[in-house]
């Protein structure tokens, strides 16, 4: 059974003279554990998918099924408590909050889902550990490199132990050899804990050390490599 599916996914936008087709009729399965990238250049609709697939954005048709569960039939409470349980997402700039330590932003999922403070920082912790931050706890997104940004926002993403991590672009503001420490760290943590990747990149590279790839061309699944 999939963990996650999409089926008949279609999204446009309209501007002032026509209508854009961002997404075709897309299906997707995601299975347990497995990393899955989707492939493809600027203006696909890569981007626009894993929104979708995170719940972050509506489609204009189409469903999507988290273990069986009808997502876009959730109200928007609803899908913000699916994604603090069960869902991790990295984004391509980390969107880490600039006022609060790498340990305060790593809880702040916990604290959002009414953890309480200690336990919630103590868990921080360990998740700081897990991506080799230990050091760096009480500093702030200004005090650490891209990469260490990048890694703190991996362990916020894995902080609710969710089934799945959704990443947007997550090497693409890095140097080949942070992007390579990101990819280690993400082949560790599938292989350690089972949690499913679905990754959003242009760089083939990176696509081709994951167990599957999807092309989106224009909008459309175009191949399945």
């Amino acid at each position: 059974m999939s963990l996650l599916r999409c089926e008949s996914i279609s999204k446009s936008f309209k501007d002032a003279e026509s209508e854009v087709n961002i997404l075709q009729d897309v299906s997707i399965d995601v299975f347990d554990g497995e990393t899955l990238a989707i492939l493809g250049s600027s203006g696909s609709g890569k981007s626009t998918l894993l929104h979708i697939l995170a719940t972050l954005d509506s489609p204009d048709r189409g469903e999507i099924f988290f273990e069986d569960v009808r997502l876009n039939s959730l109200n928007q409470k609803k899908q913000a408590a699916f994604r603090n349980k069960n869902l991790g997402f990295v984004y391509q700039f980390h969107h880490l909050l600039p006022e609060f330590t790498a340990q305060e932003n790593v809880a702040m999922p916990l604290l959002i889902g009414d953890m309480d403070k200690r336990t919630a920082l103590a868990k921080a912790k360990e998740g700081l550990h897990r991506v080799g931050l230990s050091h760096r706890l009480a500093h702030k997104p200004s005090q650490l490199s891209g990469g260490e940004r990048q890694r703190v926002a991996i362990a916020r993403a894995l902080v609710n132990s969710p089934k799945i991590i959704m990443a947007d672009e997550p090497t693409g503001n890095l140097d080949a050899d942070n992007s390579e420490h990101i990819f280690e760290l993400i082949q560790s943590i599938n292989k350690e804990l089972n949690t499913a990747f679905i990754i959003v990149t242009h760089d083939q590279s990176l696509a081709q050390k994951l167990d599957r790839t999807l092309f989106l061309k224009k909008g459309k699944l175009e191949a399945l490599v």
